[in-house]
């Protein structure tokens, strides 16, 4: 048997939380990818700091915000155990911290997605009659798909690699473990070293496949804009 129940149960869990990280980030990703890509205003400076903050600092430090807001006891945790969720130390903060360490390079996929749009087809809708929402469904939206699913692939990707802030709020429970995660908990056990191959395997197989998708999905864009 190639992977143990254990590992498949790890690599459920971190499919699982790909594809709930990108139905999560994406309508507000669309929403600020398009807003930084259309809009100036004088806080869009601080605005693409907050979305790009994640990037830049250690996932472990942004892992330790998270469980300084998510933790036991805090205002947030208190009104989301009203509706019978609990983030740390449970598969929603899985899906949290692979979130918002996932989101900038979602945001900035979409951007650059709107940014190929030629906004003389959205004035020339709006003059027609068209308003803000049936323009935005009916020509930017179709037009920046390339970059919108391209998005949605790099934010899939990453969250599958996601460890650091994950180890930080979501780690306490064997059944929380992601594929990151229990390569981590093998590499402290002799005996364990060898079944990290197949895990490592499987992690540059889905790795490889999400870039080659992203770079497919950029270059025809490219070829879109250039026709």
């Amino acid at each position: 048997m190639l992977f143990s129940p254990a590992e498949w149960a790890a690599i459920h869990n971190s499919l699982i939380v790909g594809i709930y990280v990108v139905l999560v980030s994406l309508p507000p990703a669309v929403y600020l990818g398009y807003v930084l890509a259309r809009h100036q205003f004088p806080a869009k400076w601080l605005v693409e700091i907050m979305v790009n903050l994640a990037l830049v600092l250690p996932p472990v430090v942004t892992g330790y915000l998270l469980l300084q807001v998510f933790k036991p006891g805090t205002p947030v945790d208190q009104c989301l155990r009203h509706v019978n969720i609990k983030v740390a130390f449970e598969f929603p903060g899985l899906v949290i911290a692979a979130g918002v360490m996932s989101f900038p390079l979602m945001v900035r996929a979409i951007r650059l997605g709107f940014q190929s749009v030629d906004p003389q087809l959205e004035t020339a809708a709006r003059t027609l009659g068209a308003g803000w929402l049936t323009t935005f469904f009916t020509i930017s939206l179709p037009l920046a798909r390339t970059g919108v699913m391209a998005g949605c692939v790099l934010a899939f990707a990453r969250s599958l690699g996601e460890f650091g802030a994950t180890v930080m709020l979501a780690s306490q429970r064997e059944a929380n473990r992601t594929i990151p995660l229990l390569i981590y908990t093998l590499k402290d056990r002799s005996e364990g070293l060898p079944d990290i191959w197949p895990l490592a395997a499987v992690s540059l197989v889905l790795a490889a496949a999400a870039l080659a998708v992203s770079e497919y999905m950029e270059r025809q864009g490219l070829r879109r804009e250039s026709n």
